[in-house]
């Protein structure tokens, strides 16, 4: 279900969040869906629980997911998770953008490559 690369840069909860807003924005995963137990769902993808808890309590902050005592974690049923998903990655966004003003990286460079990506998208 959940891939993550355990070579990127980006820290394992966080592309543990992006995943988890992807399938809620694919729809494959509905309001009220169980999410994995924490325990359950580390064990699955080999990583720390530690690490499953950080990205549930980042989830629910931002509304996407809500806890139950005893029961679970579930995909919240009034979030906004495009604006929510919209505004992460624009952030994400910024933070490459100041990273390659600081090795010099053109903002004509940056340009082209947005157009570059924009194109094929669109062909």
């Amino acid at each position: 279900m959940i891939k993550l690369d355990l070579q990127s840069r980006l820290p394992i909860y966080e592309q543990l969040k992006n995943k988890i807003g992807e399938l809620v924005l694919l729809g494959e995963l509905k309001p009220d869906d169980l999410l994995p137990s924490v325990r359950n769902f580390a064990r699955e993808l080999g990583i720390n629980p530690n690490t499953v808890q950080k990205a549930y309590q980042d989830l629910e902050r931002d509304n996407i997911i809500y806890s139950v005592a005893g029961r679970g974690s579930y995909i919240s049923s009034n979030i906004d998770i495009t604006k929510q998903l919209h505004d992460r990655q624009l952030q994400k966004a910024k933070q490459v953008i100041i990273q390659s003003k600081d090795v010099n990286i053109t903002r004509d460079e940056l340009i082209k490559i947005i157009d570059d990506i924009y194109r094929k998208d669109c062909t």
